[in-house]
């Protein structure tokens, strides 16, 4: 293996949530004022911690969303998650292979640590990451393109950014890796390749990430 720290994504890359969440995001925004297609919530807010939600918004229409939109958003996506979540096809043969080799994993998400573990039990994830694996842009600052999630997430890991490997799924992750001073596979199950161009190499299919990963 040529790196000593996979760091997954987590929704598009392990968990199949990406359509699920911004079909709601689309749907509710719509519901409040703000009208907006399932293609406009996967081109603006993929990838990306609430808080740009609100800012593009505010910054677009100078409204400001309700105090509880987190909230009620989250309700209806970890509802449908316990309906339709399944694992991203792929998924848990890589984390078979790389827990067999040895090799460190974690996770770091801009979703909340209870997104991840709503969608991680749902999906049986959760047996692959113990909570010392899982880091989310609640625990820093600033949520990706920023590179201080991936930064936070291999410091705690105690491996240097320039040993570790991003796999994402959306521009922002990839900005946010690129900045980190890592290396970043860029996953284009959902994401047309044009989108993820900054990435170091590109793959279509995640059964595919194990065999990519080894010289």
């Amino acid at each position: 293996m040529r790196y000593d720290l996979v760091i997954f994504d987590n929704d598009g890359v392990l968990v199949d949530s990406e359509p699920i969440s911004n079909r709601l995001l689309a749907g509710y925004l719509t519901e409040l004022g703000h009208p907006t297609s399932y293609e406009d919530s996967l081109r603006d807010y993929m990838g990306a911690a609430m808080h740009r939600v609100h800012d593009l918004v505010l910054e677009r229409t100078g409204r400001r969303l309700p105090g509880d939109f987190d909230d009620v958003f989250h309700g209806r996506v970890f509802a449908a998650f316990e309906r339709e979540l399944e694992p991203v096809p792929g998924a848990v043969g890589v984390l078979e292979k790389l827990a067999a080799d040895g090799v460190a994993y974690c996770v770091a998400s801009s979703g909340s640590h209870e997104r991840i573990r709503v969608g991680h039990r749902k999906t049986g994830l959760d047996r692959w990451f113990d909570d010392g694996r899982i880091f989310s842009s609640q625990d820093v600052g600033r949520g990706k393109p920023a590179p201080d999630l991936f930064l936070y997430a291999a410091e705690r890991m105690g491996v240097a950014p320039a040993r570790c490997v991003v796999v994402e799924d959306s521009p922002l992750g990839v900005q946010a890796a690129v900045a980190a001073g890592m290396d970043v596979y860029g996953f284009t199950g959902m994401t047309p390749a044009a989108r993820l161009a900054g990435a170091t190499r590109l793959f279509g299919d995640m059964g595919d990430l194990a065999g990519l990963l080894v010289p």
